[in-house]
Formats: C-alpha cells, structure tokens, sequence
C-alpha cells in the first residue's frame, strides 16, 4: 500500500493541470464578483481595502465549487498527454494494468472530495459570515438612520402601505432580536406607529417585544400618543428561518450542514421550506464527492488523445460538456427533490443520484478501456 515511483510520477503530473484547472475556473466564476466589486468602489465610495477584503472572504466558497471542475481538467489534461507521448501504452506493454495505473488518480480525487466537504462545513460558513458583516458595516453601512450594523425586513401590509423593521442582531440560539426599531407607514407614504425595543422573541406564530415604546403619530408628523407595552406582539413579516437565511446572504449554499439542521429543527418551516432545506442538507454531502465522479469520468475520456495538438482545448470542451450534462441532470433531480414528499431518505436518494448516475457511467466507460 505504500506510495511506489509510479504513483508518485502520476500525481505530479496531475498537479501542475489539476493547479491550472483551479486557477482558470476560479478567475472565471470570480469575474462577476470582481465586476460587483469595482462597483461598490465607483458607485458606492467603498474603502478599496474593505472591498478587496470582502472578495477574499469569498474566495473559499469559490474554491469548493471549482475544485471538481479542476480536478475534472486536471485528468484530462494529466492522461492527454500521457496518452499522446504513448507512456500509458509503455506502461502496458511492461505488465502495468490501466485500473492499476490510474489507481493514484482516483486517490486524489477521493481525497479532494474530502478536502472539498471540510472547507464547506469549517471555512466557507465562517468567511461567508465575514463577507456579509463587512459588507452591511463597513462597505453599504446598512441602516435606519446611516449606521452601521443594523439589518432591514420590509413588509406590505394587507390595507396598504407598508412596515419597516431595523434591528442590530439576530440570536439564533435564542430566536431573538436585539435593538429594534419597527415603522409603520400609511398609503401616503408618512409613517404612523414607531416601535422601539431593546428586545424581542419569537413566539409562534409572532414576535413579541419586551417594555416597547409605541409612538402612534399623527398625519403631521406630531406625536398623537406614546404609551410603554410590556408586551408588544407585532408580525415582523419573516420567521426565524427565514433571518438566519438572511444571515447567511440569503443563501443556504453559505451555510453548513450543520446551520441548516438548526433551521430545520427549529420547526418554523413550511412544507416546501422544509423540502429545500432537506434537499440542500443532503446535497451538501453528496456534491463534494463530485470530485471523485469527475475523476472517474474524465480517465476513460483523458485516455484518447487529441490529434494534431490542441489537447488543452480538446480537454476545455470535454469538460465543459461533462459539467454540463452533470449540473442538469442534478439540477433536474433537485428540482423532483423539493417537490416530492418525503424526509430525509427521499432527499438523500435525489442527491446521491447524479454521482452514482456518472459513477456508473466512468466505472464503465473505464473497464471498456481497460480491455484494449
């Protein structure tokens, strides 16, 4: 089991594509947030060094998502050109299988999959966090009066006009919301009723606030009356689950599995709600493993070598058509996963079965070739 010249000489020849594979896609699904970046800067007035800290903190969800694909380009760069300087041929002609051969191969990508699943649960969470503060306190100073730190839930209300809720900090633990301030405007757009209170707590299916400050205003602007409530209960317009979401760049792809089986045992989700969390919750354990499948995939297809050079855009296509008929065909089973019934089991199969679609399609593809 010990690591032989062999091994060691194929992944170092996957590393160098594998790095390049890295690289060119992590620049390429960067280029939007480097656009959103010089915007915040030129539009915005951002620091300079504010906005560049904000892109590095989103570097890490970037580099999760990419890593498949980088492993997928590194294979098929990595075989092409063993496979077009005859090395795999010399290999079989001394006696080497082509599973035995590739075996280092897979071995990486299993453990890029690993490496992959730990940063989206440790890394990513935290930098998504940081990327989310910096930018609603630092870079777009987010609230009600040009402070800092402060987020915004905005309702309609049924008879018109609409309410405006500001608050410091959400206490997911305790389902709490601290530093509230809560508007209430009229179909003339002035507003009516202001809340102020230092606290308050979800209480199903509403949140009640603790010694509020009720300011009920009247059509010019002056104070009609103020009263103290020990007990305000007002409808914020979003559940818990649905702050934490907000929390996490309303984005469950941000958060880790473990952040969204605290929403989803919170019992504050809908049905459907509860399907897309369940969906997410597993499909963030099966998508990692992509790497493998992309590794185990791309070996039969890195064996053919291109013809006349070009084998770096012959190995661009190819990949480019694998991550196509992949991302859809899981897009399609995560569509039926939210919309079918069930629990834990039902999402789990819909996620899991894209990688052992493709799996069975490279174990194939790879045993034909082994063949020959």
């Amino acid at each position: 089991m010990r690591p032989r010249i062999l091994d060691r000489y194929l992944v170092t020849e996957l590393g160098g594509p594998f790095l390049f594979g890295l690289s060119a896609f992590s620049l390429i699904f960067s280029a939007t947030n480097i656009l959103a970046i010089s915007r915040l800067v030129s539009d915005q007035h951002a620091p300079l060094g504010a906005a560049i800290a904000y892109f590095c903190w989103q570097l890490p969800f970037i580099v999760t998502f990419v890593l498949p694909m980088a492993m997928l380009l590194g294979t098929l760069l990595a075989l092409g050109r063993l496979s077009g300087e005859s090395e795999i041929t010399a290999l079989k002609a001394g006696g080497v299988g082509l599973i035995r051969t590739v075996s280092p191969i897979l071995v990486v990508g299993l453990f890029t999959s690993i490496v992959s699943f730990a940063l989206q649960e440790t890394i990513v969470p935290l930098a998504n966090d940081r990327a989310v503060a910096l930018r609603e306190d630092t870079i777009q100073r987010v609230g009600p009066f040009g402070g800092g730190g402060q987020h915004t839930v905005i309702t309609n209300l049924p008879g018109g006009g609409k309410q405006v809720t500001y608050f410091g900090q959400y206490l997911a633990a305790t389902q709490e919301l601290l530093a509230v301030t809560i508007i209430t405007y009229g179909l003339d757009h002035r507003p009516r009723v202001i809340v102020f209170s230092d606290r308050g707590r979800y209480e199903l299916p509403s949140w009640t606030f603790e010694n509020a400050w009720v300011y009920n205003l009247n059509p010019d602007g002056s104070v009609g009356r103020e009263s103290i409530a020990p007990h305000e209960v007002v409808d914020v317009g979003e559940k818990p689950s649905e702050l934490q979401e907000r929390a996490a760049d309303n984005n469950r792809e941000s958060m880790s599995r473990a952040e969204i089986k605290d929403i989803i045992a919170s019992g504050q989700l809908s049905p459907q709600e509860l399907r897309s969390y369940q969906t997410t919750y597993e499909e963030k354990l099966a998508r990692p493993f992509a790497s493998f499948v992309f590794t185990l995939i791309a070996i039969p297809f890195g064996l053919r070598p291109a013809r006349g050079g070009g084998s770096t855009g012959v190995g661009f296509s190819l990949a480019i058509a694998i991550l196509f008929a992949y991302f859809v065909v899981a897009s399609v089973f995560s569509a039926v996963s939210t919309s079918v019934p069930g629990g834990y089991l039902t999402s789990a199969f819909f996620a899991w079965l894209p990688n052992v679609i493709f799996i069975a399609i490279g174990y194939a593809a790879l045993r034909r070739a082994a063949r020959y």
